[in-house]
């Protein structure tokens, strides 16, 4: 029995140590190429009260997700001193149409 729970440890240590070299790090935003365009936006008819003074509603948009348009309704964002928010827009181009998400701009 004593022999069973060594080797259990000697594999789980030797198990620790090899996934702790495993770093996950996000993927990078690549951009999505779609074919058609997105639906027309829907209304969002209750955006309610702002959390705090100075939040500003960011309105909702389509992401292309599991090879359909999924919406995605809008939220309240705190302001950022020095910067302006940049909306998500889709963007037709030769070959379909691109993602450009929503994005903090200094000025």
């Amino acid at each position: 029995m004593k022999l069973i729970f060594a080797k259990l440890a000697v594999v789980s240590v030797l198990l620790g140590a090899a996934l702790s070299g495993c770093v996950v790090t996000p993927v990078p935003y690549r951009g999505e190429v779609v074919g058609y365009a997105p639906p027309a936006a829907p209304f969002e008819a209750v955006v309610g009260v702002a959390p705090a003074p100075g939040y500003f509603w960011v309105g909702g948009s389509y992401f292309w997700e599991g090879g359909r348009y999924a919406w995605h309704p809008g939220y309240w964002q705190a302001p950022r001193p020095g910067y302006h928010w940049v909306p998500h827009a889709w963007v037709h181009a030769n070959n379909g149409w691109h993602m450009h998400p929503g994005h903090w701009v200094a000025g």
